[in-house]
């Protein structure tokens, strides 16, 4: 296969592996940037996704399933936000458990829907000349979605590092106790980060079965909300880092799938979640995280008058 195909085949894979991943890592990134660690991702990826599923062959509207997908995964967040804010439960254990209750609850709903197929999904809108550019062009003749998902990496960005919003997010992750001085509602914003965070899980998820046409199959993400908290390490907290980081794991599994003829299968299918593994062991060293920026205050729930 000429180089330019095979970089064009990669830039496609990136954009439809790395779309529901963006997603979701955007919403991690919001998560963490208030001090709430979600381990729930997988669970409410995989919950928007068979809520997106449903709602679009019941109701025929990729649009409905969307709006679905997103309530389901901010439905799951909601519980994680009150157990890990407002009961202060360990914000490990609750989001193992969500993604624990989140896979057994697709695989006991979404029996009945295997094998089916959606008739309608998002289609693809292309831009006229962009779409031929060599390598990039696959970018400009993406469905909704991904135009969608970088649309919000910019606007998150944007509020993040350059609005009052964004600024008191970042001060209640780095010392909530301070912000809460300064008059900043810390459990709203812990709240309302976390909900974001399950909203674009859940609209990431929704993107599997409404991106392209495919049948409802049990786990259906495969990793993909791991692969997302890998990635928001990885990005450093940052939005704009994340569609990187996004695109690159993305062809890495596309990758893995290609070379697959050519060596151990089982190795390289693991390669993509072996880095995940490493960065997230990377991630929990003190150093590192101070070094990278990690939030001071992450995964510690917070209780007015304590320091």
């Amino acid at each position: 296969m000429p180089l330019l195909d095979l970089a064009t085949d990669a830039m496609i894979a990136a954009i439809r592996v790395g779309t529901p991943l963006l997603l979701a890592t955007l919403g991690e990134i919001y998560a963490e940037r208030s001090g709430v660690l979600n381990l729930g991702v997988e669970g409410m990826m995989l919950t928007g996704a068979l809520a997106g599923f449903v709602t679009t062959l019941w109701t025929g509207s990729p649009v409905l399933g969307l709006l679905a997908g997103a309530g389901a995964g901010g439905l799951m967040a909601l519980i994680h936000a009150f157990l890990s804010i407002s009961l202060r439960a360990n914000q490990i254990v609750s989001g193992l458990a969500l993604t624990m209750f989140g896979i057994g609850l697709t695989g006991v709903l979404g029996r009945r829907f295997v094998g089916i197929q959606l008739a309608r999904r998002f289609y693809p809108i292309i831009i006229p000349g962009l779409s031929e550019i060599p390598v990039i062009g696959p970018l400009f003749s993406s469905n909704a979605m991904v135009y969608l998902s970088l649309a919000l990496a910019v606007l998150l960005w944007f509020v993040l590092f350059k609005t009052k919003l964004g600024i008191e997010i970042r001060a209640v992750g780095e010392n909530p106790a301070a912000a809460d001085a300064l008059g900043v509602n810390v459990y709203l914003i812990r709240y309302l980060c976390v909900t974001i965070g399950g909203v674009l899980a859940g609209i990431g998820g929704a993107f599997l079965p409404l991106g392209k046409p495919l049948s409802w199959t049990e786990n259906m993400t495969a990793g993909l909300g791991w692969i997302a908290i890998a990635i928001t390490i990885f990005a450093m907290w940052r939005p704009g880092r994340a569609i990187f980081g996004s695109y690159l794991f993305g062809a890495m599994l596309w990758l893995a799938y290609r070379l697959q003829p050519y060596f151990a299968s089982n190795i390289l299918n693991m390669a993509p979640y072996v880095l995940t593994i490493i960065v997230l062991l990377l991630g929990t060293r003190e150093i590192l995280r101070k070094r990278i920026g990690a939030p001071s205050a992450l995964s510690i729930p917070y209780r007015r008058g304590e320091r």
